[in-house]
Parts: structure tokens; C-alpha cells; sequence
């Protein structure tokens, strides 16, 4: 939406004679202070959504470091002791040994 600077100064005209000339000044200061406000708000918000997204990093980093620590404190697979004294343990290990 572009407005020229015909229609620039007919929506002038109209403001100045809807609130009077005592009256723009007000309502000047009252929107750049409520436009101050807003700017304010919204970089409060972006801060806590910026702290909030650190802090979920941070926490996954710990939860991460966590479980590979977990990890490497227990094998992965636990392997059953045979009986050395078996002979069905025996043949198991010469076949993988010929293997």
C-alpha cells in the first residue's frame, strides 16, 4: 500500500481538523511512547526465547554427555561365561576358531 504525498496531506487535513491543533502533539508523544513500549516487549520476548532455546541446548549437552558416559561404563552386549568343562562350549569354540 503506497500512499502519495497527495494522500499524505488530505489524512493530515482530516487529523488536524477531527483533534485540533493542541491536540496532535499528544497524540504524537502517545504513539511514540506506545510504540516504545511495543519495541520493549518484543525484545524482552526475543531475549527469553533466545535464554530459553541456550538453556534447552545446555541441558541436551549435559543429557548427551550423560549417556555416552553411560555408555562406555557398560558393554553393550553382555556375554554369558561358558563352562570350559562343556563339551558342547568346546566344539562351539573349535569351529569358530577354524572359521
Amino acid at each position: 500500500m503506497n500512499l502519495g504525498g497527495q494522500e499524505v496531506i488530505i489524512i493530515f487535513i482530516i487529523v488536524l481538523l477531527l483533534f485540533g491543533a493542541k491536540k496532535i502533539p499528544e497524540l504524537a508523544r502517545g504513539l511514540g511512547k506506545s510504540m516504545g513500549e511495543f519495541k520493549k516487549a518484543k525484545d524482552e520476548f526475543q531475549h527469553e526465547i533466545t535464554r530459553a532455546q541456550t538453556d534447552a541446548e545446555i541441558q541436551w549437552e549435559k543429557d548427551r554427555k550423560k549417556a555416552l558416559e553411560e555408555a562406555k561404563a557398560k558393554p553393550a552386549i553382555d556375554v554369558p561365561k561358558q563352562d570350559s568343562g562343556s563339551e558342547i562350549a568346546a566344539g562351539s569354540e573349535a569351529k569358530s576358531e577354524t572359521a
